[in-house]
C-alpha cells in the first residue's frame, strides 16, 4: 500500500554535483608479510623440506617432480627436494611463493 493519494507525484531525487578532478595515483602495494630467512632444504625428503619451510613462516609452498616427468608427489617421503626457489638463505616475506622440485628417493 503506497502513502498519499494517487496520481501525487513523489518528492524529487536530488542530485550533487561532485568535482571530477583525478585522484592523486595510490602508492605501490606492499606486502605486509613479516621477512624472513628462506631454510635452505635441498637434500631432505620432500615432507621434512615442507614441515622446515612452514615451521619458518613459509605456507606457500608448490612443488615439482625435477625430473620433468610431471608426476604428483603423493607420498612426500618418498622424494628429496633437488632445487628449491628461492634459494635458501635469501630473506623473503613470509607470503612468497616457494617452489620445492624434488625427485624419487635413488633416482
Amino acid at each position: 500500500m503506497a502513502c498519499g493519494s494517487p496520481g501525487t507525484p513523489g518528492p524529487s531525487p536530488s542530485v550533487q554535483q561532485t568535482s571530477a578532478q583525478p585522484s592523486s595515483t595510490p602508492p605501490a602495494p606492499t606486502s605486509t608479510a613479516q621477512a624472513a630467512v628462506v631454510p635452505n632444504v635441498v637434500g631432505l625428503n620432500h615432507q621434512l623440506a615442507q614441515d622446515t619451510m612452514q615451521a619458518a613462516g613459509f605456507y606457500y609452498l608448490t612443488e615439482e617432480d625435477a625430473t620433468g616427468q610431471g608426476r604428483l608427489l603423493i607420498n612426500d617421503r618418498n622424494w628429496v627436494v633437488v632445487t628449491q626457489e628461492p634459494k635458501g638463505g635469501t630473506r623473503a616475506p613470509a607470503d612468497t611463493k616457494i617452489i620445492l622440485r624434488s625427485k624419487k628417493i635413488g633416482e
